[in-house]
């Protein structure tokens, strides 16, 4: 039987478990150390936002996200990693992304999940647009300069 990928990548309209991707991941396997989760939520933007959409291309976004998490696999010893990204019409409050990194050592899942999170907040496939509780036009959102300046870390390693 051919062993299970190190990595599950799903972009999906549907909420997560966190509990059970992490059972998923990292089960009652012994050679684990350390399983570091990050959650990205819809903020309401102090009441300004009644919503956040978010479009992609299916198999690009897919795609994409795999090759970043492959590099992540490249870089640092893990055991294994999950990345889910939700899209459709995200309400405050609600989940949007979900990384799960595991590895022996605790620096290893760490530093494969903030790299994750830079890259997806920056470089992945997602056109999100802000619903405004006022009922106005919302606007298209961009990757912010300090989400850039975060992903250039990266690149100097």
């Amino acid at each position: 039987m051919k062993a299970a990928s190190p990595i599950d990548v799903r972009v999906q309209a549907e909420d997560f478990d966190i509990s059970a991707e992490i059972r998923k991941l990292a089960g009652e396997r012994t050679d684990i150390g350390a399983v570091v989760t990050f959650t990205g939520r819809c903020r309401d933007e102090e009441g300004r936002l009644a919503a956040l959409e978010l479009e992609h291309y299916p198999d690009m976004a897919e795609t994409e996200i795999a090759r970043i998490a492959r590099e992540a696999l490249r870089r640092w010893n893990l055991a294994g990693l999950t990345v889910i990204h939700r899209f459709g019409r995200i309400l405050p409050g609600q989940n949007i992304v979900l990384v799960v990194a595991a590895s022996t050592h605790r620096k290893a899942a760490l530093e494969a999940a903030d790299f994750l999170m830079d890259y997806l907040k920056s470089r992945a496939p997602f056109w999100k647009k802000e619903h405004l509780t006022s009922g106005e036009p919302g606007q298209w959102v961009n990757a912010k300069t300090e989400d850039e300046e975060a992903l250039a870390q990266w690149r100097k390693e």
